[in-house]
């Protein structure tokens, strides 16, 4: 597929179950190769990277994986905190499991997302929507260029969705960009300034949200369906 989002853009990815949704953001911060073609992020070709260069690159995507990717075990300062590994060295990394490093920036963070209170818990005893704005607390504290959401509100109530989308579009605000795969079309419509849909790891839908209403992404799901 084709596809380019620029500077600024805050860009929803729609589609049935299968349609590739995951597949693009994986391709776009490296976690699979694609098969086909070229891919460049943030001005780098991320398969042609090493080292450092590749872990500077990392260090400016930021992810909200659907299946969150954290430490169930660890405290959620911990999770939080590995935000900041791509930039903290080695020792640090590992001497902030002793003693948590930057504990304000964290309670910062999750004051956003509505769990500061829950800083030294541990993350595996959070419900599943705590769990997701634990993700996106740690996406607060890495400040990525470009963020890329994989259904990031799947397990949260109407309020705590717009208030995670906020949240996840400010990079875009700040001349990064924000790529999100939304399974909700009106969290779509209202966070995003662009829909592209996808069928078959196919772009069959590119256009301004400005041009398009609930009924045009319902018809989109039933022509993809």
């Amino acid at each position: 597929m084709d596809l380019t989002v620029g500077a600024g853009e805050r860009v929803a990815v729609v589609g049935a179950s299968g349609a590739g949704k995951s597949t693009l953001l994986g391709v776009v911060n490296g976690a699979v190769p694609p098969s086909a073609g070229s891919v460049e992020v943030l001005g780098q070709d991320p398969p042609g990277l090493r080292g450092r260069d590749l872990r500077r690159l990392r260090a400016r995507v930021g992810t909200v994986h659907q299946h969150l990717e954290l430490a169930g075990p660890l405290r959620v300062v911990h999770n939080v905190n590995a935000g900041r590994l791509g930039t903290w060295p080695a020792a640090r990394a590992a001497w902030s499991l002793v003693r948590p490093q930057g504990l304000p920036e964290v309670v910062a963070a999750l004051e956003q997302v509505g769990l500061a209170d829950r800083v030294f818990d541990r993350t595996g005893a959070l419900s599943g929507g705590q769990r997701q704005r634990v993700a996106v607390a740690r996406l607060l504290l890495q400040r990525p260029d470009l963020v890329l959401a994989d259904e990031p509100a799947s397990a949260l109530d109407p309020v705590l969705s717009d208030r995670v989308l906020e949240l996840l579009a400010g990079p875009a605000a700040r001349g990064g960009a924000l790529v999100a795969a939304l399974h909700d079309p009106a969290l779509a419509l209202r966070h995003c300034d662009r829909v592209v849909g996808l069928a078959a790891g196919r772009v069959v839908l590119d256009a301004p949200t400005a041009a398009l209403s609930a009924a045009d992404l319902a018809a989109f799901y039933g022509a993809a369906a």
